[in-house]
């Protein structure tokens, strides 16, 4: 395939991903703030869980679309930058309103928002890497991000520590009032993700479309030849839909878990799409962006579908360690499951602690992977990063002092740094350019699914085959660790 993109430099790379590091503030300001947000306006443990939803399937819904657009842009900002600009200016407010949220359904409400500005500005930053780094790059210019993740991560989860231990802002107030140290760190956030991002706007050129043609002939010519290929959207549509509602009537009539509906959910909107798809197509209405997207689905390329039970079993062990952390380290290693018992909130500090403890360790893996990458090439190295996460996490059952908990989150910080670059720099070298951004978008699929299969079953399971005790949840996470391991040695790259 040829390619004579010119290599950048190590400094014009650090620019073109250094956007991420505030991208990263506002996601961490937002997973690490929002449930307390939450809390603090009134809403019980287990409506959390439901609100939270918004966020993966925000980034379901916009990430495809972006991408779509950003590939159809050009303008005097470029291909992906405009998107960089208007995102950010949206997070930026969100950031600035999110802490002032004066009910609950108004926070709910901003967390939509907010988290579509976010992956509005997020989305085409991976593809600005295939644009414009030649393919012995890309791992260098993933791993960059992942770079900036890791330190973004680790910043921002502390801010509100800081926040009251560094500058003495208060971190309590009224009922129903946030504390002044969330606010500010919102408002810190806000401010940095702007200027972060701004800095690659400013510093960062693009190629016009004209010229990544020139780059990838070859690539342009297989692309047109995938895209004119006729998907029988109907039978697809019947499947799902029929399978959808399978489910449902079984949790409606045998009374199952609650979460089940979610998947019900996810199967007939998958069906419904194929229909809408389906009536399109038997329209000749195929030149829309809604078409396209989901034709793009079925027509990824051979390694794109490979790469997706990767990003699969990654991901559905990264949220049970997110989910189930918490509630097995103090529940195993601290023995208490009572929220108001002092071993308990031990426990959970310590999980924070650790938590910030694998993003450091990312920053620093990410320093590393691309010399991993150098030696034994892209799928080897993901596949010992993932190993490392396997051993993380497997780890937990037979460490019994939670003080030594921190070693394991050496080998999850090798492995969560190399899930944010290594597939993606798979990915980049065999798709279309003229498609980056969307099959970018569609490549975030295989992250919220698993994450909403996750949240559907993973309780499920553990109470009926292992006692309810979170910590097999962990134990799960390290068997889909394995699975992503032996999936990524069976990608086909050209």
């Amino acid at each position: 395939m040829k390619n004579n993109k010119p290599d950048l430099s190590f400094w014009q790379i650090w620019n073109m991903c250094f956007g991420f590091l505030g991208i990263q503030f506002g996601f961490a300001l937002q997973n690490g703030n929002v449930s307390r947000i939450f809390q603090t306006l009134g809403a019980n443990v287990d409506d959390i869980p439901i609100l939270w939803v918004a966020a993966p399937l925000t980034g379901l819904i916009v990430q495809p679309i972006i991408g779509y657009w950003s590939d159809k842009t050009w303008g005097k900002l470029g291909r992906r930058r405009p998107f960089f600009l208007y995102g950010a200016i949206l997070t930026t407010l969100s950031l600035f309103i999110m802490p002032n949220s004066p009910t609950l359904w108004i926070a709910a409400g901003m967390l939509w928002i907010m988290d579509a500005s976010i992956n509005v500005t997020m989305e085409p930053f991976r593809a600005l890497v295939g644009d414009n780094l030649p393919n012995k790059q890309r791992a260098t210019g993933y791993a960059m991000q992942s770079f900036f993740i890791g330190v973004g991560a680790v910043v921002a989860s502390a801010l509100p520590w800081m926040m009251t231990n560094w500058f003495d802002i208060a971190n309590t107030a009224a009922a129903g009032q946030i504390p002044d140290s969330v606010k500010y760190s919102f408002y810190f956030g806000a401010v940095v993700l702007l200027v972060a991002v701004g800095w690659t706007i400013i510093t960062t050129k693009e190629y016009s479309p004209e010229e990544l043609a020139a780059f990838n002939q070859q690539e342009q010519t297989e692309a047109e030849q995938a895209v004119s290929a006729q998907i029988n959207f109907s039978k697809g549509g019947s499947v799902f839909t029929v399978l959808g509602l399978a489910v449902l009537g079984l949790v409606m009539g045998l009374n199952l878990e609650k979460e089940l509906y979610l998947l019900a959910a996810g199967l007939v909107s998958f069906g419904v799409i194929q229909f809408i798809a389906a009536t399109l197509q038997a329209k000749n209405h195929t030149s829309g962006g809604f078409y396209q997207v989901v034709n793009d689905v079925f027509t990824m390329p051979e390694a794109m579908k490979q790469l997706a039970w990767v990003q699969f079993f990654s991901w559905f062990a990264l949220f049970a360690m997110w989910i189930y952390t918490t509630s097995a380290v103090t529940s195993f290693h601290y023995g208490s499951s009572d929220t108001s018992s002092a071993a308990y909130n031990n426990g959970a500090d310590w999980v924070g602690i650790l938590f910030a403890a694998y993003n450091g360790f990312a920053a620093l893996a990410a320093l590393c992977i691309p010399i991993i990458v150098k030696r034994v090439g892209l799928k080897l190295a993901h596949a010992l990063n993932l190993i490392l996460g396997v051993l993380g996490l497997a780890s937990f059952m037979f460490i019994q002092d939670p003080s030594l908990l921190i070693w394991p989150m050496i080998g999850i910080g090798f492995a969560w740094a190399s899930i944010l670059s290594l597939p993606y720099a798979m990915l980049s070298t065999s798709v279309p350019s003229h498609k980056m951004g969307v099959y970018m978008g569609i490549f975030n699929f295989f992250i919220v699914i698993p994450q909403l299969l996750a949240a559907s079953v993973l309780g499920l399971i553990l109470r009926h085959f292992f006692q309810n005790q979170p910590i097999y949840a962990l134990m799960l996470g390290a068997v889909s660790f394995v699975l992503a391991a032996v999936a990524v040695l069976r990608v086909k790259q050209s």
